[in-house]
């Protein structure tokens, strides 16, 4: 069983940018929380990040062809801007959560859309860098029901 993990523009910056919103913990921090879950959960999982829509949009169509369980996204700043990122998730027939380290809905009005979200199973948004494991073990969760 395999769960991808989506990060997208400016998210290799978690810990340098914004700390205020998104936390003193770096990327390499986030990135061993999920495989520390994922042992715990008893699934693999691969961790993919990029600055560049085109290339997430890629990803999401390998997975696909792939078929991982699900799929845990923060397409960053692309969550309201990228209909290609939100036409490929819609494609994918696994269970998606999107997830914000920040609550979306507190920040300046233009983040307050998401044109991703629609076509995801569900959202977290607010509860920091714990938002990903929460995605992950919902998705576990899910497939046993």
């Amino acid at each position: 069983m395999k769960i991808l993990v989506i990060n997208g523009v400016n998210m290799n910056f978690l810990g340098i940018r914004n700390k205020e919103v998104y936390g003193n913990k770096g990327y390499n921090y986030l990135l061993e929380m999920i495989e520390n879950k994922a042992k715990e959960l008893g699934v693999e999982v691969e961790c993919f990040q990029s600055n560049h829509e085109g290339y997430i949009v890629d990803k999401l169509q390998e997975a696909y062809f792939e078929k991982p369980v699900g799929i845990v996204i923060n397409p960053a700043a692309f969550t309201h801007t990228s209909v290609a990122i939100r036409d490929a998730l819609e494609s994918l027939e696994c269970i998606k959560v999107e997830v914000h380290i920040s609550n979306i809905s507190d920040r300046e009005e233009f983040r307050h859309k998401s044109l991703t979200q629609p076509v995801c199973t569900g959202q977290i948004a607010g509860l920091g860098l714990h938002g990903y494991t929460l995605a992950m073990e919902y998705i576990i969760e899910q497939t046993k029901s």
